[in-house]
Order: structure tokens, then C-alpha cells, then sequence
């Protein structure tokens, strides 16, 4: 072998490699081993964290409501997506719309991913009015994901002496409407109709959930509401009251009509025929935007990077999870989820408003 062929093996080796090539591989392998440790180590890290741990789940009204029956059924499944399997537990703490749970899991519970949040989307609403009780600030919140993204609609009694929309615009005595607060569509519909439509309302507040208010409009203590259009298909008592015309829908809020309310006119297309003003077009796509925010599960602010992407991702899978998506058609319910990082940026967006939108907002919120 000649002196240039040994320099070249020395350099090269048996296979042809480089000695440098051999180095850059040796560096490869070690990065690649270390960063596979990380990741295998924070798994099992996360995985220690939630090992016999319970997961609770405020729900910021009564049970029996839409915001209560959606967080027992995802919390069937969040567990089984989250390392170490978790126990979900759901528990009800009803008050002024929801805004008690909400102080609560922005204030009071720790960041530790052990508390969740289910309460009406519309809370943002006295944060922008500047109602004192208020003690968040929506867009920090962690936001964990929706099952859906829903549009409203406002029934009343079929009973009730109100035949059509012009007969509620010219009524001398109001309807009776019932409401949890001043965050809920019970009472911003209500309101919004008023501004929008003319539609004067009598508004009756204090009643701690859906489930209450479905009791008074049977008793004829009120006899409207304004849920949303998936509460209203997928539970009791309105897929019975529908079907047996106890209740009329008179309008609801989507861009389009629904395909179960083809005869029932949009918000928008009422507002094209009365001519409404273009401040309060204005004024009602920020407050219809709740609906779309659904019924979203939040966390509190500054939670761990790591573990707010552990429960959205969590939160993913659980609500397309084969046997939660068989009960939620079984129940009638639309399942049309928002990502977590999507609620966060429509929260931020939302609390973001002008002068004049406030100030028209406050009339509604009843300021």
C-alpha cells in the first residue's frame, strides 16, 4: 500500500467515511438521542404530574343547561387523551350569569391545569361596559377549545298574543322574556331585538339556569327566551315543545337560515327590511360573536406553556373521539369545534372595541 493510499484510510476508513464525516455523524446521533430523552422525559413528567390527580370542570350555571350537559359529556372523554388519565370531575357554581365562575377560575383557582372553566361566552360583554363585578379580563384567559359554533334564536309561547314580528313591534304590553344576567342571551337578545328591530321586552331576571327558565314559561311566568339553535334542537323540553307547537320561533341570528327553520327570518334580513341604522349592524356582530365562541372550556391566565398545549390538544381528541361524536348525534347536538388557539385570538379581538360600540353596548347591557 503507498504512503498517499494509507493517508487516505487514515482519513477515510474501511467504508470511505471521512473521520469528519464520522464526527458529524456521532454529533447527529447525539442530539438526536438527547432531544429524544427530553421529549420522553417531559412526557413522563406530564404524565407524573396528572397520575391520580382530578381535573375539575366549573360550570358557571345550573345543571340541566346546554353549558352543564356538554361538560359532563366531554369530560367522559378529556381524561383518556390526557397523560396519566386524569379524573374529570364537573361541578356547578351558578351566579350572575355565569360571571361568579368566571372571577372564580380567573382569580381565585391556581394555574396548575387541575381547574377548568365552562361559563356563557357572552361575559365579555360587561367587561367592555365596565360592570364592576367584572374581575377578568377575558383576553387572558386560557382557552382550551369549544365543541361548537353555534347562532341564537328567540322563541315565544305560540299562546302568547304575538302572531308575527311586526305584532311584537307594535305590542302595548311587552313580552315577558326570562334571563339567567346581563352576560346571557336572555338578556342581550332581548335587547339587541330592541336596538335593532324596535322590539320592546320586559326582561326578567334571577334565574340561576336554563333549566329554570324552561319551568317558567311552562307556568306562563314568561313566555320567551333566546337559546341557542343547538340547545334548542338537541335537548328537552324544546324538541318536544317544537314538535307540539307549544313554542313559535320568531327570528334567529345566523347569516343564513337554518335548515330546521326555513320559514323563520334571519336577524339580518330584518334588519334590511326595517332599515336599521349601520351603528346598530355594528352593534350586532360584536355581541353575536359569543355564539360563535360556543361554549368554550377556558383555564386560568399564566398557566404553563406546556400544559395548556397538553389539555388543548387533549381537548382536540376528546371531542372527535368515535363514541362521544355517536352521543352527541344522538342527542341532536352539532359538534363544530374551535381550537384553543382559536378562541384565544377571537378573545382578544373581541374585547378590542370602539368608543361608539361601547357606548350603544352599554344600552343594551341595561347601563
Amino acid at each position: 500500500m503507498n504512503s498517499s493510499h494509507s493517508a487516505n484510510a487514515r482519513r477515510h476508513g474501511p467504508s470511505g467515511e471521512s473521520t469528519f464525516g464520522r464526527a458529524k455523524r456521532r454529533v447527529s446521533l447525539f442530539f438526536l438521542v438527547l432531544s429524544l430523552g427530553a421529549w420522553s422525559g417531559n412526557v413522563y413528567a406530564q404524565t407524573s404530574f396528572y397520575q391520580g390527580k382530578t381535573i375539575r370542570v366549573i360550570v358557571g350555571s345550573s345543571a340541566g343547561g346546554g353549558y352543564d350537559l356538554w361538560a359532563r359529556l366531554t369530560g367522559l372523554y378529556l381524561g383518556k387523551y390526557i397523560p396519566g388519565n386524569p379524573t374529570i370531575v364537573v361541578q356547578n357554581m351558578p351566579g350572575a350569569g355565569g360571571a361568579v365562575a368566571a372571577n372564580y377560575i380567573y382569580g381565585v383557582a391556581k394555574p396548575d391545569g387541575l381547574i377548568l372553566g365552562a361559563f356563557n361566552p357572552g361575559l365579555y360583554f360587561d367587561q367592555l361596559v365596565g360592570r364592576p363585578e367584572v374581575k377578568f379580563d377575558w383576553s387572558k384567559f386560557t382557552w382550551i377549545g369549544s365543541p361548537e359554533q353555534n347562532d341564537l334564536l328567540h322563541y315565544i309561547r305560540s299562546d302568547a298574543p304575538f302572531k308575527t314580528i311586526d305584532d311584537l313591534r307594535t305590542a302595548k304590553e311587552p313580552p315577558r322574556c326570562g334571563s339567567t344576567g346581563t352576560g346571557t342571551s336572555g338578556h342581550y337578545i332581548p335587547r339587541l331585538l330592541d336596538e335593532t328591530l324596535g322590539i320592546k321586552t320586559t326582561i326578567v331576571s334571577g334565574y340561576q339556569g336554563g333549566s329554570e327558565i324552561d319551568l317558567a314559561v311552562e307556568r306562563n311566568e314568561v313566555v320567551c327566551w333566546s337559546p341557542l339553535i343547538a340547545t334548542f334542537f338537541g335537548r328537552e323540553p324544546y324538541k318536544r315543545w317544537y314538535k307540539s307547537g307549544f313554542v313559535r320561533v320568531v327570528v334567529q341570528t345566523g347569516a343564513r337560515r337554518d335548515e330546521r327553520l326555513k320559514d323563520v327570518p334571519t336577524l339580518t334580513e330584518l334588519m334590511q327590511q326595517y332599515k336599521t341604522p349601520d351603528v346598530a349592524k355594528r352593534l350586532a356582530k360584536v355581541i353575536l360573536t359569543a355564539a360563535t365562541l360556543g361554549r368554550p372550556i377556558s383555564a386560568p391566565p399564566g398557566m404553563p406553556a406546556e400544559r395548556t398545549k397538553i389539555l388543548r390538544q387533549a381537548y382536540a381528541k376528546a371531542i372527535k373521539d368515535p363514541e362521544l361524536l355517536a352521543e352527541a348525534e344522538k342527542r341532536g347536538w352539532d359538534v363544530n369545534p374551535l381550537a384553543g388557539e382559536e378562541l384565544e385570538s377571537l378573545a382578544k379581538g373581541v374585547v378590542a372595541q370602539p368608543h361608539e360600540v361601547i357606548e350603544r353596548m352599554k344600552w343594551v347591557m341595561g347601563n
